[in-house]
């Protein structure tokens, strides 16, 4: 019998173990690790702010939907993986021991790296639902004495899908309440141009997120750096195609959301052997989503180590959505499936880009496979069906969870609604 953990329990943790479940044999152990007692499905965050989600309506319980599944849940936070010794120490002083440890931990959010930024400075975030909740008292009190906005990401970010739908969300918000016209917004990012996404942009992305821009009268500034962050103030400096600064910016605001910079969780990045993460304390790991130096450790989703896709003058990191998450999810099962056997890992994930961006009441999807390019296939489009189709998501993202559903979401459900032929 082996003893297989995952670390995390997230999109791309809870998945994992219902996956190894689903192929393993039955004498094998699967257990889940995580600080908190409920999966989040974070890509409704910007929903909650302007109350079209509750918190709750985002959350589920873990200990019975894990029982149910026949997967070992511990409600622990984790402080350090200990590849050398396969264990991991958790908090209360215990050991949690593995033959194979998945990480799916999710990223550390580094508000740290710019002065003011974050729930415990003066800007607000979507990046958890509990920041959400945090966000939906800072509406609350903005509606009171509505102002200025500023939107975006900060160098480093490589999330930006967010930064996006939750400056349309408001923006339709505003519309809906009838105080638009109160209400001036800005859109910052360290992207090179709106609609680069990390990814060097996608078909039109460039062309469709600018035109709506431009529709709903947003300002905004490409190659900026958030300098600082002060109480309704943000310093900006935008950079040349060469690094170097060329226009300084004070955007005051009543209502700021900065998407941060990522690294790896503490209790990864904070080993002390080499071999296992990179500089930024994300997990290296080869084309099987095996980690090169440890050979029993998998690594998956957004705590992966993912070169950038070009040279851009700030940093910009390259995202990892849910279809590329998913995809590692079915490769790393199936690859310790096979090592279980005796064989050495064949299955490779399709790395492919699938995004689905509410922008209020319309929205914007595009499709890369591979993510990086150049790719066979690119492609993006736009309307009211991205909204409705995200709705949709959410509600079977979360049903699969409180189920147990293993099948493949986006390659069997997303790909078809979008009307695009199957991809391997």
């Amino acid at each position: 019998m082996a003893r297989i953990v995952v670390l995390g329990a997230g999109i791309g943790g809870v998945p994992m173990a219902y996956e190894l479940k689903e192929v393993l044999a039955k004498e094998h152990q699967i257990t889940i690790i995580s600080d908190s007692p409920t999966f989040h499905f974070v890509p409704s965050n910007p929903w909650v702010p302007p109350k079209w989600r509750k918190p709750e309506d985002l959350k589920i319980e873990l200990a019975p939907v894990m029982k149910k599944k026949g997967v070992e849940f511990i409600q622990k936070a984790a402080t350090k993986v200990d590849p050398e010794n396969s264990q991991i120490q958790m908090d209360d002083g215990s050991t949690v021991a593995y033959d194979y440890l998945v990480i799916a931990t999710g990223p550390r959010l580094a508000f740290d790296e710019v002065p003011g930024l974050g729930p415990e400075g003066y800007t607000s975030s979507v990046c958890h639902v509990d920041h959400a909740a945090l966000a939906s008292k800072d509406w609350d009190a903005f509606m009171e004495n509505p102002g200025p906005i500023v939107i975006g990401a900060v160098q480093g970010a490589s999330c930006f899908g967010p930064a996006y739908e939750y400056l349309m969300i408001l923006e339709t918000e505003l519309r809906k309440r009838k105080i638009r016209e109160q209400v001036p917004m800005t859109f910052v990012t360290s992207e090179p141009y709106i609609g680069h996404l990390g990814l060097g942009g996608v078909g039109d992305t460039k062309g469709l997120l600018e035109s709506a821009l431009r529709d709903k009268t947003i300002k905004w500034v490409t190659n900026a750096k958030v300098d600082k962050i002060e109480d309704g103030m943000m310093y900006v400096t935008e950079v040349d195609d060469k690094g170097e600064d060329k226009t300084k910016y004070e955007l005051p605001f009543k209502h700021a959301m900065m998407l941060p910079a990522f690294t790896g969780v503490d209790a990864v990045r904070n080993v002390d052997v080499d071999g296992l993460i990179n500089p930024r304390g994300f997990v290296l790991v080869d084309k099987y989503q095996r980690n090169p130096t440890f050979k029993n450790i998998y690594s998956v989703g957004v705590c992966i180590a993912l070169p950038p896709v070009e040279k851009t003058p700030l940093p910009v990191g390259t995202p990892k959505t849910g279809y590329m998450i998913e995809s590692m999810v079915t490769a790393t099962a199936h690859n310790i499936r096979d090592e279980l056997a005796g064989k050495e890992p064949s299955d490779i994930p399709s790395l492919s880009a699938l995004c689905l961006a509410d922008l209020g009441d319309t929205g914007v999807a595009f499709l890369a496979v591979p993510q990086i390019p150049p790719r066979n296939t690119t492609w993006s489009s736009h309307g009211k069906w991205v909204h409705i189709a995200k709705i949709c998501f959410e509600k079977y993202f979360m049903r699969k969870v409180r189920k147990g559903i293993s099948e493949p979401f986006y390659e069997r459900i997303v790909l078809k609604l979008m009307g695009v032929v199957r991809l391997k």
